[in-house]
């Protein structure tokens, strides 16, 4: 049996050849991937953390071909990272380092980790914060649209939190630099995440491909994930998942979205277009009423301030005072709630929904996984089961269901 990755660069730590040990002190996996390790490393003459991912590019697990290919596209995520160096939204490369079996690319370390565990741990995040965080991960977006640049993976686990109020968008291992009216045809990323022309350009002879648009419908997947915690297309049978992000077919559930703001899901619904020709770009997003609101607010009060003199403004002040007390007042009084209404309908109130998914997440929150397999939206998964429903039922001959294995996206 082959040596794992971090087997073997374990054995490379004490090698006078390889100029990255020479450099770094390498300390804690960080993660692991199927071809990759990363760990935290320190630079020795500066005492600084990074990451770096040490990939395994040797023919030891793979073929030739396969180890060339993984070494290409290695250099090719390089090479577009140093076109998109110094964005504030996108992980910043500090070292590159190449060896006959190891490639090791140094970035900078992001210590609140993957937005996908910050999700698990809050469960849903509020609209102020998904503001925040949709901002600057469309501004990403728009940045390497400008230069012709698709991402092709953009998902929770590939946003990365710096700390409280800073995310950035990382791994470029499927990005691709586009030219003139160039359309890809390969079929890459990850399933939830996908758009419907990359599902029908292998289905469809009439769909000739894709463009930087799909990056945009992952955007749209996230926003409507942050908001309510599961994913729009989520099925336990992946080829009904499949089939529903084809037709575009989702909703807004109640009681998660009733006090969610329109602007918000008419942003969704505009990064979720299924005609990718009619799917919001990155710079409409922006400019979208969701992110002006704040803008709006502001506008509100300097216009005030013009319009009313010294005392109708002194008399709004007081008004304004009045009215925050008030609003204070509301927000820590206790809500009432009877028993038996809780008992009838658990969900109903958006407080006790929400320490009810927390406590879940709390409980069952190790159980939550980040492959195929298992997904933390089918901890939102209440409704019976459609084999349990058949199994009620007389067995029928010939009876039958699509099975989830006749379509497999990696």
């Amino acid at each position: 049996m082959p040596p794992s990755v971090a087997d073997v660069e374990d054995s490379h730590i004490s090698d006078p050849k390889c100029e990255f040990y020479t450099n770094y002190d390498c300390k804690e996996i960080l993660g692991k991937g199927m071809s990759s390790t990363v760990r935290r490393c320190i630079r020795k003459s500066t005492g600084k953390e990074y990451a770096v991912k040490i990939i395994d590019v040797s023919s030891e697990k793979a073929t030739e071909e396969q180890a060339r290919e993984l070494r290409e596209t290695t250099l090719r995520e390089i090479r577009i990272l140093k076109m998109m160096a110094g964005h504030q939204n996108i992980i910043e490369l500090h070292d590159f380092y190449e060896m006959p079996s190891f490639l090791f690319i140094v970035f900078e370390l992001a210590k609140g980790g993957e937005l996908f565990d910050y999700l698990t741990k809050v469960v849903t995040c509020s609209e102020k914060k998904t503001r925040h965080i949709m901002k600057q991960l469309l501004e990403a977006v728009k940045a390497m649209h400008q230069k012709n640049i698709v991402h092709r993976d953009i998902k929770l686990e590939n946003v990365l939190m710096v700390d409280d109020e800073t995310v950035k968008l990382t791994d470029f291992g499927f990005a691709y630099e586009i030219t003139d009216d160039m359309q890809l045809t390969e079929l890459c990323g990850t399933p939830g995440y996908l758009a419907p022309e990359v599902l029908k350009v292998s289905m469809y002879d009439s769909v000739k491909g894709y463009g930087l648009e799909v990056d945009l419908w992952a955007c749209g997947v996230i926003m409507y994930t942050l908001l309510c915690g599961y994913a729009p297309f989520y099925h336990r049978k992946q080829i009904y998942m499949l089939r529903a992000i084809t037709e575009g077919r989702y909703e807004f559930r109640s009681p998660e979205w009733d006090e969610i703001s329109e602007a918000a899901k008419d942003l969704i619904r505009k990064l979720l277009s299924v005609d990718p020709k009619a799917r919001a770009t990155a710079k409409e997003a922006l400019a979208h009423p969701y992110f002006q609101q704040n803008l709006t607010e502001e506008s509100a009060t300097k216009f005030l301030e013009r319009s009313f003199d010294a005392k109708k403004k002194f008399r709004l002040a007081i008004v304004q005072v009045r009215l925050l007390v008030r609003l204070l007042r509301i927000r820590y009084i206790p809500i009432l709630v009877a028993a038996s209404s809780v008992q009838a309908n658990p969900y109903a109130t958006r407080k006790i929904r929400k320490h009810i998914d927390a406590l879940a997440f709390r409980i069952y929150g190790h159980w939550v996984k980040k492959g195929r397999e298992q997904f933390r939206d089918a901890l939102f998964a209440n409704a019976v089961k459609n084999d349990m429903q058949r199994f009620r039922k007389p067995v029928m001959k010939g009876d039958s269901t699509p099975d989830s294995s006749a379509i497999t996206v990696y």
